[in-house]
């Protein structure tokens, strides 16, 4: 299995906050448990046990909690639960919100038509997503989502259904990969033998920021991870070439 040097944003003899690149498994791959790499075996080797509090999904960078003993786990997992850890992701859409904020409250399940798949159905899980446009682009933009519930896909589901999934995002929005000839658009150019690379080839999502009650001192901490290098790379081209004339 790879080897990951986890980039640690806080530790102490409690918890441990890791900041997740993208491609990664947050918990061993239940069919191949050691074919894939994951965070949470790749971080029980360098700190004898961690307990995990939550998951991202594979192809989502940011910010995991995961705690060092029993106790903490207890209290970690009891805020998560609570819906009382304050949750901001970053995301890059497809389009732009016609309100600059705003709140998403629909119920979200299974799609009974699409393993794997969630969607909004009426008799779902109550699901709260708020959102503010924190950039806009001609046809993209920026935005930050906070959730107060934690469902599968939530905020890729809840995007999609404002008409605006995120920019990169094969299971419920429009495309597999974002290339820079979609942002520059009519100045792109290519040799004849070039072949164009992505951009973007995984969903634009980032964990940006967590705020939670220390499970031993009862201070609120409040961690931030910057957007990675895939996600920058995108918005500098976006602000280059992306405004809206």
């Amino acid at each position: 299995m790879p080897k990951y040097k986890p980039e640690i944003i806080y530790q102490d003899d409690e918890l441990l906050v890791v900041n997740k690149p993208t491609g990664l498994l947050t918990l061993p791959d239940r069919f191949k448990p050691d074919e894939k790499p994951n965070l949470k075996t790749q971080l029980d080797q360098a700190f004898g046990k961690v307990w995990t509090v939550h998951r991202l999904d594979r192809e989502t960078s940011g910010l995991l909690v995961f705690a060092l003993n029993e106790e903490s786990h207890r209290s970690l997992s009891s805020q998560f639960q609570e819906r009382t850890v304050e949750k901001t992701y970053l995301a890059i859409l497809d389009g732009c919100p016609s309100e600059d904020q705003g709140t998403i409250d629909r119920p979200l399940g299974p799609n009974p038509a699409k393993p794997g798949q969630m969607m909004v159905v009426r008799k779902g899980k109550p699901s709260v997503t708020h959102f503010k446009v924190i950039e806009a682009f001609r046809q993209f933009a920026l935005v930050s989502f906070q959730i107060e519930t934690g469902r599968t896909h939530q905020i890729r589901v809840h995007a999609a259904s404002i008409g605006h999934p995120l920019a990169v995002d094969a299971f419920y929005g429009r495309r597999e990969n974002l290339y820079l000839s979609e942002i520059k658009r009519r100045g792109f150019q290519l040799g004849k033998t070039q072949e164009e690379r992505p951009l973007l080839s995984r969903i634009a999502l980032h964990s940006s920021q967590l705020s939670f009650t220390h499970p031993t001192t009862q201070e609120l901490l409040t961690l931030e991870a910057p957007l990675p290098k895939d996600l920058r790379a995108v918005l500098n081209q976006l602000r280059k070439w992306g405004k809206t004339p």
